[in-house]
């Protein structure tokens, strides 16, 4: 990453050299931490858009190409060759396990997957009809009051057991979640069962009768935690890292990150996308909304087509797209009228020259609501699946950003466009 180029700025006659970084891959960077020390001036960039808030050496993408790495892994690859621990591993370490490496990691998360039992508690102080993620923010914040063996962020040894508990103990966290939001007893977590079958099992299984983790279902849920494990400096992960620059604690940190994938326009995007499946209604709806979706002055939008990043295909919904295949056939569903116009517009978004040419193809949020929707998900219940899958990527970048001897409390500038300065005028003269 050193500087063997630079810029020139010149303002008022005066010219500053500013030096251009060199990133391993991708555009290279100017460098403007000195710029307001030396010429008074900063720059502009609502929603940080051209701008790197840190160096980092976790996720890679390419919108242009379509290429999602961890670690320098293609997402691909991991998505349809390794699974989600061992991605943990390489998110949070750097490198892939070798077997014993796995194997203590695996048994580390899974003898951390209970939460403490007062925990418990806390559901029942939340409306039955409570958003799940209301619940998730809410209890991952106190995990901070049950956990104080691993708040200080000064202890390496801490922030190791606060990152095994975070990545345990979510599932758990996001399965009380929904059973408390239908009514249901909590179903403690089994170490007999892998993470993904864990997870299904603590959602759908019941005191009355056993319930069996089909070995597919299980296999696409894994993929749906990886494919969301990381995504770069986004909107929750630069939440994440804001927090943890003043020195909050880990728990915290992950709240904060959940508070801020709840927005529609980040983690809850699959189920915007499942939900204007539902507001098509049937198949000889489509035509009608298809046009709707090219009036540009027609406010419906298609939710699930397109990505802000990838300006080619998202290369998770290339993973995705079978994963939701497989699930539908094992499930036999073919008389959903949902999931029907799902197919039926992703056949039409393919094909149409309109979607072609704009590269409005259907991205991981399309597929992956219709997976969970498959499953027997909610739509309440995305969102808090999507946190939990992120919840790893979350941690690896608060690690990195601890880690790093540049890392300082953020503190944006501003263009400010206020009132001048101005004499108070006292309430009997106004």
């Amino acid at each position: 990453m050193t500087d063997t180029k630079s810029a020139k700025l010149i303002l008022d006659n005066k010219s500053f050299d500013l030096p251009i970084l060199q990133p391993t891959i991708g555009p290279e960077v100017v460098d403007i931490r000195k710029l307001y020390g030396q010429a008074d001036i900063f720059t502009y960039d609502p929603g940080f858009t051209s701008t790197a808030s840190c160096d980092s050496t976790i996720t890679y993408i390419d919108g242009e190409k379509g290429e999602l790495w961890y670690r320098g892994y293609p997402i691909e690859q991991l998505a349809k060759q390794s699974h989600y621990l061992e991605v943990c591993y390489l998110l949070l370490y750097g490198e892939l396990p070798d077997q014993a490496q796995l194997e203590d990691f695996e048994n580390r998360v899974t003898r951390h997957t209970m939460v403490h039992e007062q925990m418990n508690n806390f559901f029942r102080g939340f409306r039955r009809d409570a958003h799940p993620m209301a619940t998730m923010v809410g209890v991952v914040g106190a995990m901070s009051a049950f956990y104080h063996d691993s708040t200080d962020i000064a202890d390496p040894m801490q922030r190791e057991i606060a990152s095994i508990r975070l990545i345990a103990k979510l599932p758990t966290i996001a399965a009380m979640a929904y059973k408390y939001s239908v009514g249901q007893p909590f179903v403690y977590p089994s170490n007999e069962l892998d993470y993904a079958s864990n997870f299904l099992n603590m959602c759908f299984s019941v005191p009355a009768e056993k319930y069996h983790v089909d070995p597919a279902l299980a296999r696409a849920m894994d993929r749906i935690f990886t494919l969301h494990a990381d995504h770069e400096q986004n909107a929750s992960t630069s939440t994440v890292r804001l927090a943890g620059s003043s020195g909050a604690n880990p728990f915290a940190c992950i709240a904060a990150g959940i508070a801020c994938l709840w927005g529609p326009a980040h983690g809850g995007a699959n189920q915007a996308a499942l939900e204007m499946l539902q507001q098509i209604g049937t198949v000889d709806q489509i035509p009608e909304y298809i046009r709707r979706a090219k009036d540009k002055d027609d406010p419906f939008r298609l939710m699930g087509f397109g990505h802000r990043v990838y300006k080619n295909f998202d290369p998770r919904a290339k993973v995705m797209k079978e994963s939701a295949d497989e699930v539908l056939d094992l499930l036999g569903i073919e008389d959903n009228e949902t999931l029907k116009v799902a197919k039926e517009l992703e056949r039409i978004a393919l094909e149409d020259d309109y979607f072609v040419e704009k590269k409005l193809y259907p991205n991981v949020d399309f597929y992956s609501g219709i997976i969970l929707s498959a499953m027997g998900f909610p739509t309440s219940m995305f969102t808090p699946i999507f946190a939990l899958s992120r919840t790893v990527g979350w941690i690896a970048q608060w690690k990195e950003m601890i880690a790093d001897p540049q890392n300082k409390i953020g503190r944006p500038r501003q263009l400010y466009v206020g009132s001048d300065k101005r004499d108070y005028v006292a309430v009997s003269k106004r």
